[in-house]
């Protein structure tokens, strides 16, 4: 596999890093134009590889583009990641201490939650508990806005979760410091907030990798423990491949982006 660097990566790199995350058939598209228009060599089955010669150039910086998927609906994401800090301190430049003080405090109601979605009330709650300085509720309403805006949370119906791009950049320090209370999903291995778990051996799955997995079985069965699976198979709906795309064009804000519940 070449590893030069060329105008087509920079432009694709460029482009990345003003949205911070970018959906995959979007991602797709992106590769083909910016191969087209610095005329470097084409595959379309080939982005990863095509992502891959970025992430040696990108080594030195300890950043990387990183691979993903969506809770919600299983489509494929891509990242730009800082691999040198894995803290939530990453974010202290766009937040003030109070405002991450609150986002901890969210995290943590997501994380404890049976079904990964904390209540915009209880976390409106928890602006008066901060041991920093105490929020009113419209400054914490802004913080949330603010935090989906940025895509650090999802927000649907006044329910929020973790964002795929926050679950990206995060999940060495979600590991880390809520050991105890998350798991890997026994499909893709990786990190599950969302998720159907066995009643028996305790394994956790995505609600997409479930629905793929199971699809086939009329008596869905755990595929550690092979107990029968007593939660409802999630329907699997658009993946990528079906979705309508278009090269996104360089932008200094990205728009802020809520997910669907399923």
């Amino acid at each position: 596999m070449a590893t030069q660097m060329t105008d087509g990566h920079r432009r694709f790199l460029q482009v990345l890093m003003s949205h911070g995350i970018m959906e995959g058939s979007v991602a797709r598209t992106l590769h083909r134009d910016c191969c087209e228009i610095h005329k470097v060599y084409y595959a379309h089955d080939k982005l990863d590889d095509f992502i891959n010669v970025v992430n040696i150039h990108l080594q030195p910086f300890f950043m990387q583009i990183r691979k993903g998927m969506s809770e919600d609906d299983g489509r494929t994401y891509y990242a730009l990641v800082n691999l040198a800090e894995t803290e939530i301190t990453k974010m202290a430049s766009d937040y003030t201490e109070n405002e991450l003080e609150l986002f901890r405090k969210t995290m943590d109601v997501i994380i404890i939650s049976e079904s990964g979605f904390a209540s915009s009330t209880d976390i409106l709650n928890l602006a008066d508990q901060l041991k920093t300085k105490k929020m009113k509720k419209k400054e914490a309403e802004q913080v949330l806005q603010n935090l989906v805006q940025d895509k650090w949370l999802s927000e649907r119906d006044g329910e929020y979760t973790l964002h795929t791009r926050c679950i990206m950049e995060m999940e060495q320090y979600i590991l880390s410091n809520y050991q105890d209370l998350v798991r890997k999903c026994n499909i893709c291995h990786s990190l599950a907030i969302q998720s159907q778990v066995c009643e028996t051996c305790g394994i956790g799955m995505h609600l997409p990798c479930a629905g793929k997995y199971f699809k086939a079985q009329t008596e869905p069965h755990c595929p550690h423990c092979n107990e029968f699976w007593p939660h409802e198979i999630p329907e699997i709906n658009r993946p990528d491949s079906e979705l309508p795309s278009s090269a996104p064009r360089e932008r200094r804000r990205t728009p802020s982006s809520g997910t669907r519940r399923h």
